[in-house]
């Protein structure tokens, strides 16, 4: 398969009518090429899925996109615009979250930090702050711990907080990057769910990073997959094909479809499981 065929199915990148554009960027750390030509769109709020196992440059994907690394080629943009850092119209909700158990912060106070925690300084207390805050901590089911430390919360409760904490600001485009990763199978369905709801009542695009694909197969609008620094993206049917897949690995890809699930299978016969699919173990409850 060719590059051309790795492209976007969505068109050109560089519609204003996007919410993000990633234009044929290439990220190198050291003398390695993490991204290679990477290319798609984000449609006002759709639920992308960022898919590839560890390793993939997923959370280098993220940081370019949010201009935390520099790109060797292409560009970013937002909402027509080039991508600066600092832009409040998007938040970010990183993937390892340090919270000890005795830190005086209430989860309100944590949501509270996002309200301006684009400008410098301390906020002050306001109505329309508070306000805000209680309404968000509302749209993620975060009401009834909001002034519990943030630190005695369990791992799904504490994902809620900081997607509060990345949506008070009013951002129009979400990124999460693994926010799955150490949640039971359970939590992380809840998590799937909100952030599904979120983007279609409040209209906030999102990117959600993750080595299985599977938790958003119900919800996710596209895909983007990443192997070995390059990229193929589009609805799920058109990306998660043995074709496409074929090509983005360089090699024999099998898909096989069973009980509404997906696996991704390299070298037929061979049986390793390779991004976009589960762990062996992780269907079994």
């Amino acid at each position: 398969m060719t590059a051309e065929t790795l492209r976007p199915v969505s068109g050109p990148p560089d519609s204003s009518a996007y919410v993000l554009s990633v234009e044929g960027i290439s990220v190198v750390l050291g003398r390695r090429t993490v991204l290679d030509r990477v290319s798609f769109t984000i449609a006002p709020g759709s639920f992308t899925g960022l898919i590839g196992t560890n390793g993939a440059g997923k959370t280098t994907l993220l940081r370019a996109i949010l201009g935390l690394l520099p790109v060797s080629a292409g560009r970013v943009r937002f909402a027509g615009d080039r991508q600066s850092r600092r832009n409040s119209a998007i938040g970010y909700v990183p993937q390892k979250i340090a919270l000890e158990p005795d830190m005086p912060l209430r989860a309100r106070d944590l949501v509270s930090l996002g309200y301006d925690g684009h400008r410098f300084g301390v906020g002050l207390r306001s109505k329309e702050r508070t306000e805000s805050v209680d309404q968000m901590l509302d749209a993620v089911n975060a009401t009834g711990f909001a002034n519990s430390r943030i630190g005695n919360l369990s791992g799904g409760e504490q994902q809620r907080v900081m997607i509060a904490h990345a949506l008070v600001s009013r951002p129009q485009l979400l990124l999460l990057d693994e926010p799955l990763a150490n949640l039971d199978i359970s939590s992380g369905r809840e998590v799937v769910d909100l952030l599904a709801r979120i983007a279609s009542e409040q209209h906030i695009s999102v990117l959600l990073s993750a080595h299985d694909m599977n938790p958003l197969l119900p919800v996710m609008d596209r895909v983007v997959y990443l192997a070995g620094g390059r990229a193929a993206s589009g609805t799920t049917d058109e990306v998660v094909s043995a074709e496409t897949l074929s090509g983005l690995y360089g090699a024999p890809v099998d898909v096989i479809r069973t009980h509404g699930r997906v696996l991704v299978v390299a070298g037929r016969g061979s049986g390793e499981i390779l991004a976009g699919s589960p762990d062996p173990l992780a269907g079994l409850e």
